[in-house]
């Protein structure tokens, strides 16, 4: 008797692969093809380092939480990097939008006129951004906090409405000097300690989970506040005919600061190729040893404990 045919169910067709600037925080280096603003790839070996060992969480490989952090944190590379939008991978260019606290949403062109930091901070008492331009605002944040590392704390939604909260910090190495909402000149001295804010962003992506409309909110004065914790600055009136970035250079000329021009945009640290490979080395180490330092959380932040994956992944 012959055996009967069986049927076979049909193959299930496999998932296609996650776009790489998901997987990890550094695809977008790897662009050899960009055009990159300083002529190459920057090297953001200590600012990784210093991520490994101060954050607060640790996201299981893979889980919705490190997808995010890793699309947001190629995105900024991309922002402060990549002076031609044809570069960027991270977004949907056609449908881009990006906007702080409920403001008018800007495209991306925004962004690379004004600088990152420009396009987040309202004009205030210690800070103006249309005093300042690109180049003179990352003199004023980038040297006064060289590593300013960025992570995701919690993810409240996945695609296509990602709603997630993150954590920014560093550490206040040098003196802040600025051109405030009144023109005059701002100081105040580096303490050394930590400056750590929190936000809220929630970003709608497409079926490439490139970033659409990203929507951010958070309070800007926090950072000052921890700038200056006692509230103590010196303000003074800019001499007629001087730009923004004369002001900032020449007060961190006097007062020592010495950096070249690559580590004025966001978090980013020049190290020789030797320096890079030791640095990676130990973050490997680390991260194999389950080693964090941990850093203080300024007063009014909530501690976050360890965070595992999210139910909720990518598809």
């Amino acid at each position: 008797m012959a055996a009967a045919d069986v049927q076979q169910p049909p193959a299930e067709a496999a998932a296609p692969a996650l776009p790489d600037y998901l997987t990890s925080p550094d695809a977008t280096l790897g662009d050899k093809e960009a055009q990159w603003r300083y002529g190459r790839a920057p090297d953001y070996s200590k600012t990784r380092k210093m991520f490994a060992e101060t954050k607060q969480m640790k996201h299981e490989a893979g889980s919705l939480p490190e997808l995010v952090q890793n699309l947001v944190k190629n995105w900024e590379v991309e922002a402060s990097f990549k002076p031609s939008l044809d570069d960027w991978r991270t977004i949907d260019r056609e449908n881009y939008s990006f906007a702080i606290n409920g403001s008018e949403p800007q495209g991306a062109e925004n962004m690379l006129e004004v600088g990152t930091y420009n396009a987040i901070i309202a004009p205030n008492e210690y800070y103006d951004p249309t005093y300042s331009s690109f180049s003179s605002s990352h003199k004023t944040f980038k040297r006064m906090m060289p590593t300013f590392a960025w992570e995701v704390l919690e993810v409240y939604s996945g695609p296509p409405t990602v709603s997630f909260r993150w954590r920014h910090w560093g550490v206040m190495k040098n003196d802040y000097v600025g051109i405030n909402n009144r023109g005059e000149k701002v100081t105040a001295k580096a303490h050394g300690g930590a400056i750590d804010i929190q936000g809220v962003t929630v970003a709608s992506v497409n079926d490439k989970v490139q970033l659409q409309a990203v929507r951010t909110w958070f309070d800007p004065l926090d950072m000052f506040r921890q700038i200056a914790p006692q509230g103590v600055v010196k303000k003074e009136v800019v001499k007629e005919g001087l730009s923004a970035e004369d002001v900032v250079e020449q007060e961190q000329v006097a007062s020592g600061v010495v950096t070249s021009a690559e580590q004025e945009l966001p978090d980013h640290t020049v190290q020789s190729e030797e320096e890079a490979k030791k640095t990676t080395e130990e973050i490997d180490r680390k991260e194999r040893e389950g080693e964090t330092l941990g850093m203080p959380v300024p007063a009014g932040h909530a501690e976050v404990g360890e965070g595992g994956g999210c139910p909720m992944g990518f598809r």
